[in-house]
């Protein structure tokens, strides 16, 4: 896919995938906004063949945020492919990506790229773990088996991989192979590539509109396919430890 032929480029895409979010796409664009104020950015919001208003909603938000952007699916194509049609078609070197429903906070952003930037030169991704996390005790029960099952098999170091802020560079991103779900396994996925992770604390939110993508009883079928895939790819990886030119 194409990049945008605007100049000159944002230092920051912000992606944003979203699928039945008019509700919450908007005020979520206008957060995003008011977050970045100051910085170099845009903001690419992927609709993933939504069936409600979310499309024209973010349209007509574009002369407001002139740094607005919305990509759009034709069929409905998950989360993870969402995520990566932003990471294309996004002009920034680096990239943050939060969760449409507006239970990231954007206002974390900011500090994720800051660790970013001001890291060594190996890190590849500064990862968001929720705090406080405002959502079910069933849903919470099941991240926290999910995780540690995860971390113990991958030994990733993350422990929350389902947060979806995230901020990392752009390049790293486009190296690592593609697979439905691989948002969830990006930290074990960026270390096989020979890169550096790191995590910070940050703020989560209640859901106030629309309604939850996932079931806990779902999520696990698909984890258990995937856990196994990473697993095979991680034993298949062979790291050369840098490349020097002679």
């Amino acid at each position: 896919m194409a990049r945008s032929p605007q100049s000159p480029s944002p230092d920051i895409s912000v992606v944003v995938p979203v699928f039945d979010e008019e509700g919450a796409a908007p005020a979520l664009a206008r957060e995003i906004a008011a977050a970045f104020k100051g910085r170099s950015f845009e903001m690419v919001f992927v609709d993933d063949a939504s069936r409600d208003g979310t499309r024209a909603a973010l349209a007509a938000l574009r002369t407001e945020i002139p740094q607005l952007r919305v990509l759009a699916h034709r069929r409905n194509a998950g989360q993870s492919r969402a995520i990566r049609t932003g990471v294309l078609g996004a002009r920034g070197q680096i990239v943050v990506t939060l969760d449409g429903d507006g239970q990231n906070d954007p206002a974390d952003g900011p500090k994720l790229v800051d660790a970013l930037t001001a890291g060594p030169p190996g890190l590849a991704m500064v990862g968001g773990e929720r705090v406080k996390r405002q959502d079910s005790q069933a849903k919470k029960v099941a991240s926290r088996i999910g995780n540690g099952v995860r971390k113990r098999l991958l030994k990733d170091t993350a422990n929350d991989t389902g947060c979806g802020l995230k901020a990392f560079r752009r390049e790293a991103f486009i190296r690592l192979p593609y697979f439905d779900h691989i948002h969830r396994y990006l930290p074990a996925l960026m270390v096989r590539e020979g890169y550096e992770t790191a995590f910070l604390p940050v703020n989560h939110r209640h859901r106030t509109t629309g309604r939850s993508k996932y079931t806990n009883l779902g999520r696990l079928w698909v984890s258990l396919s995937d856990l196994m895939g990473v697993i095979w790819l991680q034993s298949r990886a062979r790291n050369p430890g840098g490349v020097d030119e002679v």
